[in-house]
């Protein structure tokens, strides 16, 4: 089983890209198969279709092949900034096309989709990384920190991952070399430390 690592920043070079690299770092070394996705470079289509709404539609193949990944891996890791409360719109239309039901979720019978799904993904932990430029004290206050809600509960926990570890770094405007450089390290350890093998 391999490790997900899917990127969503559209800038080569940016804080975003370096912690990326440094999760699959942290895995390689460990002699884990990683599947790296930048999104952006792959120019991954984020439009969900009326043609691919049906459980068993037929997927055009970068689609189906994120599907297949996403549904044998043992763990996840998503990097992406935190813009407006969200991720960029490459990663919530990823969540769209690929966190579908039959790969990431299915309904019990009798169940018309009015009900709680039952997650189907395999992974057993997801690390979730953001970057954001608006201080943690005030997006306590004024906004309830929403990406813990949409990944941890939204997403993951529907998905049937309730091992999900997050962690914003911020404010990335005013940091310094040595800040990020720390922000890398604590990125290594905690993939390393979510990941550990039993």
């Amino acid at each position: 089983m391999s490790y997900s690592v899917i990127l969503a920043h559209p800038r080569p070079g940016s804080l975003n890209h370096a912690l990326a690299r440094a999760a699959c770092a942290v895995l390689e070394e460990r002699g884990e198969e990683v599947r790296f996705h930048d999104l952006y470079v792959e120019g991954f289509d984020p439009l969900l279709s009326e043609a691919e709404v049906s459980r068993d539609a037929s997927l055009p193949s970068l689609v189906a092949a994120h599907c297949r990944e996403i549904a044998e891996a043992r763990g996840i890791v998503l990097v992406h900034p935190n813009w407006w409360g969200m991720p960029p719109a490459i990663l919530a239309g990823w969540v769209d096309r690929v966190l579908r039901p039959g790969v990431a979720y299915e309904f019990l019978e009798g169940d018309g989709g009015e009900g709680v799904p039952r997650g189907m993904l395999k992974a057993t932990a997801a690390v979730v990384v953001n970057t954001s430029n608006t201080a943690r004290e005030r997006e306590a206050r004024v906004f309830g920190d929403p990406l813990e809600r949409i990944w941890k509960d939204c997403v993951f926990g529907l998905c049937g991952v309730t091992n999900v570890r997050r962690r914003m770094f911020e404010t990335v405007v005013t940091s310094d070399a040595a800040t990020r450089r720390a922000w890398i390290a604590e990125t290594e350890a905690l993939v390393r430390e979510t990941f550990a093998t039993p």
